[in-house]
């Protein structure tokens, strides 16, 4: 039988329960969870929050046994022809976002692979290459990691498109937040196909489960089409990392994260039990 120490810790999108994070995190202490990505705030999606959102999550996190994974921007989900925009996220969102990663020890952002545009030619590729190499460097002189998260209707929709970006990248900072889910509906199968392709640049994982792709009906973990035994299994064998996030996306937001929780510490458990 193989140690059970070889299993996966479970964390959360904060904005999942509620915008307000002192009130999600009462959630998660009661649910057990310690690890929290932060995306929306009250005031909105970081890094463009009122300093009193950020100084509430501070005062949390020095009372409380709780650790922030990741901050989850939003940025490069435009496309590539909206320059201006893309320019103003690399030169000021990414490093508003650093800085709010440094105050709240967050080592991990997470960026998008930019929207595409009906016929836009494979010639503009370079320019996405391009844009995320300078992040990257960005990132990498302020000692932060960056992982793009896959996305139907992007440059870096599929596990392999991504792989591939993030390989002409060339970045030892830029790696993968991998959205089964989201791969859903695309060319290839998420697992094994996606994972596969990915999994050496793998640096966050969030979960979700779809009936229709992620962008249409989303579901509660186990209902919907998404390998999720087959993907928590490799996860757990290959030790790609130590823990997943919760990305519920669907409502009653505050009752199916929980059942998802639940859900997935079943599944941990049985594998490893039984493995």
């Amino acid at each position: 039988m193989e140690n059970k120490a070889n299993t996966l810790e479970l964390g959360i999108v904060s904005d999942e329960i509620s915008n307000d994070f002192a009130e999600a995190m009462r959630y998660t202490s009661s649910w057990g969870i310690s690890l929290v990505e932060i995306r929306l705030l009250q005031s909105g999606r970081v890094p463009h929050v009122d300093k009193e959102d950020v100084e509430e999550v501070q005062r949390y996190l020095r009372r409380h046994d709780v650790r922030v994974t990741a901050l989850s921007p939003g940025i490069f989900k435009h496309h590539l022809s909206k320059t201006r925009e893309l320019e103003e996220e690399l030169t000021t969102a990414l490093p508003r976002t650093i800085e709010m990663a440094k105050t709240l020890s967050a080592p991990l952002l997470i960026v998008f692979g930019f929207q595409r545009e009906q016929g836009e030619p494979e010639s503009r590729y370079n320019i996405a290459v391009n844009f995320l190499r300078r992040a990257a460097g960005i990132a990498e002189r302020s000692e932060v990691r960056l992982a793009i998260e896959n996305e139907p209707g992007f440059w870096c929709d599929t596990g392999a498109n991504t792989r591939k970006m993030i390989g002409d990248v060339g970045s030892p900072s830029l790696g993968a937040n991998w959205d089964p889910a989201n791969a859903y509906g695309t060319t290839e199968r998420p697992y094994p196909d996606g994972y596969q392709a990915i999994k050496d640049r793998i640096f966050n994982v969030h979960v979700k489960d779809t009936k229709q792709g992620a962008l249409v009906q989303c579901v509660p973990v186990g209902e919907g089409v998404v390998d999720w035994d087959g993907q928590i299994r490799a996860l757990m064998h290959d030790r790609i990392v130590s823990h997943m996030t919760i990305e519920t996306h669907c409502h009653p937001l505050i009752e199916n994260s929980r059942r998802n929780v639940d859900t997935l510490r079943r599944m941990i458990d049985d594998i490893a039990t039984n493995t």
